[in-house]
């Protein structure tokens, strides 16, 4: 099913954001007291930070684990809003949340990775925000299912929510990789090119689940050229009560912000680079369409192969054939500095459409693989 045209409120006309990128949200990742709430405030303020999170309600792996400080939190952030001057932010999983949120003047909440997963949940948000004006940003969900993260946003639509963005945090995996969570980007390229107009911010803090790759995730955000940021920042992060290796102390925010990353032009108006890139860009066509000849001859030959396994009963899968095939394309491919997990990713994806070729030649019915 085609996904519908979202009707979105231009990201800079929220009234909270302004030019030129990255847009940045940040504060600590729970609430805890009073004090940290405002001297955090405080120090993203100096460092012109406008836009202040903090989480009210945490939604835990266990019980027993610190659960946020509850609605005393949205008073303190009432009283940065008042005093600093900040917009506030936090996160809503329930109607309650947004009543309460409404009560206490929070300018923008967003939909925690958890929550965007249940479709119960965001249609109990949506209805809840419906004839409100408050800005959404909607995380993805836990597992890498972009459909189930465009319907959170329809639902959001379809209530009346115009302002209304994502925040990519990137997506829980049981392999054993640098991150917290798996960037998957090409789920959050594939969702930028469906929704083009769509204001797409990037949780490094969550992402990355360690200060140390904040910049390098940071970087390759603004690279892609999405819009903001939403970074954990605390006053004092090593006595943090959630997430205390991934936080930022305002001043690291500060030096990352205007000294570690760089922003990159979303286009030019340089005619030598318009010629330059448009020439670059006719050899990635020509390739492309070399690309397509090679893969439907490569199918066709698949198809053969189908065809002679059947007349000989034979089955279609020869494991230890795709192994040695796999490795042959990985050790040539290094030749060519492609690299393993990029190959591995491509052929794969090959090999299983060639089984699927085959599978219907043999069976004599689509297949259900």
């Amino acid at each position: 099913m085609a996904n519908k045209k979202l009707e979105l409120v231009p990201l800079y006309d929220w009234g909270m954001f302004t030019e030129p990128r990255p847009s940045v949200v940040a504060g600590p990742c729970s609430a805890e007291t009073e004090e940290q709430v405002m001297e955090t405030a405080r120090g993203l303020k100096e460092m012109g930070i406008n836009v202040y999170r903090a989480g009210i309600w945490k939604p835990r792996t266990h019980p027993g684990s610190f659960e946020g400080i509850g609605t005393e939190g949205l008073r303190w952030m009432q009283r940065a809003r008042k005093e600093f001057g900040l917009k506030i932010a936090t996160e809503v999983a329930s109607e309650r949340h947004v009543m309460e949120c409404i009560k206490f003047g929070v300018d923008l909440v967003w939909i925690g990775a958890r929550t965007t997963a249940n479709p119960f949940l965001v249609q109990e948000i949506a209805d809840a925000l419906k004839d409100t004006d408050i800005p959404v940003l909607v995380k993805n969900p836990v597992n890498p299912d972009l459909e189930l993260w465009i319907g959170a946003l329809e639902r959001l639509n379809r209530a009346g929510v115009r302002k209304l963005g994502v925040i990519h945090r990137g997506f829980s995996t049981f392999e054993k990789i640098k991150y917290r969570n798996d960037p998957q980007w090409q789920i959050a390229i594939e969702l930028r090119s469906r929704y083009p107009e769509l204001p797409f911010f990037v949780d490094p803090s969550h992402m990355g689940g360690s200060t140390d790759y904040i910049r390098e995730i940071s970087q390759r955000s603004l690279d892609l050229g999405f819009e903001g940021l939403m970074v954990e920042s605390h006053c004092n992060p090593s006595c943090a009560m959630s997430d205390a290796k991934q936080q930022l102390t305002p001043d690291q925010l500060s030096d990352l912000l205007y000294n570690q990353i760089a922003v990159r032009d979303a286009d030019s108006d340089s005619p030598q680079w318009k010629e330059n890139i448009d020439q670059l860009r006719a050899k990635i066509d020509v390739i492309d369409e070399n690309l397509l000849y090679v893969l439907a001859s490569r199918m066709k030959v698949s198809r053969q192969i189908g065809q002679y396994k059947k007349d000989n009963n034979i089955a279609i899968l020869q494991a230890s054939r795709w192994d040695s095939v796999l490795a042959k394309v990985v050790e040539k491919g290094a030749d060519y500095e492609l690299s393993e997990k990029f190959l591995t990713a491509v052929f794969n994806a090959i090999h299983e459409a060639s089984v699927e070729a085959q599978n219907e030649i043999i069976s004599g019915r689509p297949s259900e693989l």
